[in-house]
C-alpha cells in the first residue's frame, strides 16, 4: 500500500509590492494562515469568509452570555469576538439541533437573542493571532494615554484558565473587534484537528474523548441571554398612561 503523502502547502504569495496594511496582501495573508496553517476551507473573495456547516458550525451570542459559557469548553476550543457577539465554534450540524435542543431546555418559547449558523452559511474570518487590523496597534504596543477598555462584567474563568488571563485577552479582542474586526479570543491551534474539541450533543452525560457537551453551553448561553432581556425590560422607562 502506498504510503499517504500530504499536499504540498500552497506558498504564500509575497509578490505584492504594496505593504502589509493593503488589503489585498493582509486578505492573502489571513487566507493563507487559515488554508495552510489550520487546513480550513474559505470562501472564495474579499474579505475572507469560512463556510460553516463543513468542519464546524457556529453559535453567536452576546459577549456577555459568551463569557458565561467559557467555563464549559476544553483548551482548544475555539471562540472568536467580534463588536459585542461571541462566537463559538460548535461541531458541524449543531445548526439543526439548536431550535430542539432550546425546545428540550424549556426555552423555545422565549426571543433569545441566540443565533446559530450551519450548513450553507459563512462567518467573516476572524484575524490570525498576532494579527493587528487595519488602523489598531499589533499586540504589545503601547496604548495612547485615556484609551478606553472595557473587560466585560460577567467574565467567566474558562478551565485550565485563570479570570486574569480571561481578563487580559477580553481588553485585547474589544479593541480590536470595537473596530468592526472579528478576532480569536481562543484561537484554533494550527497542526491540531479542531473537530474533538467542539461542543457536541453526543457529549450529554461524558462525551467521548472529552468533549465539550453542547446542552450545557447552549443552556447556559440561554440563561444569560434570558438575563439581559430581563434586565433591558426593567431598563425601559415606564409608559405614561
Amino acid at each position: 500500500m502506498v504510503p499517504t503523502v500530504p499536499s504540498p502547502r500552497r506558498p504564500l504569495d509575497t509578490s505584492h509590492p504594496s505593504h502589509s496594511g493593503h488589503p489585498s496582501h493582509a486578505s492573502r495573508a489571513v487566507r493563507h494562515w487559515y488554508e495552510n496553517e489550520l487546513g480550513w476551507p474559505t470562501v472564495p473573495g474579499t474579505p475572507v469568509d469560512l463556510p460553516t456547516g463543513l468542519r464546524f458550525d457556529v453559535l453567536d451570542a452576546p459577549v456577555e452570555a459568551g463569557y458565561a459559557a467559557l467555563r464549559h469548553l476544553v483548551p482548544g476550543s475555539p471562540v472568536a469576538v467580534r463588536a459585542d457577539r461571541m462566537r463559538f465554534l460548535v461541531a458541524a450540524g449543531s445548526a439543526d439541533e439548536l431550535p430542539g435542543l432550546l425546545d428540550w431546555l424549556e426555552w423555545g418559547a422565549l426571543a433569545l437573542d441566540l443565533r446559530a449558523i450551519g450548513e450553507g452559511g459563512r462567518i467573516e474570518a476572524p484575524l490570525p493571532p498576532g494579527t493587528p487590523a487595519p488602523g489598531i496597534s499589533a499586540p504589545g504596543t503601547p496604548r495612547p494615554a485615556g484609551t478606553p477598555v472595557h473587560i466585560p462584567a460577567h467574565t467567566s474563568r474558562a478551565p485550565h484558565t485563570s479570570v486574569e488571563a480571561v481578563a487580559e485577552t477580553a481588553v485585547d479582542t474589544t479593541l480590536d473587534s470595537s473596530q468592526g474586526a472579528a478576532v480569536w479570543l481562543r484561537p484554533p491551534e494550527p497542526g491540531c484537528e479542531v473537530e474533538p474539541s467542539l461542543p457536541t450533543l453526543s457529549a450529554l452525560g461524558g462525551g467521548v474523548g472529552g468533549a465539550p457537551d453542547l446542552v450545557r453551553l447552549v443552556d447556559t448561553m440561554a440563561t444569560e441571554c434570558h438575563r439581559i432581556r430581563l434586565r433591558r425590560s426593567c431598563a425601559q422607562p415606564l409608559a405614561m398612561s
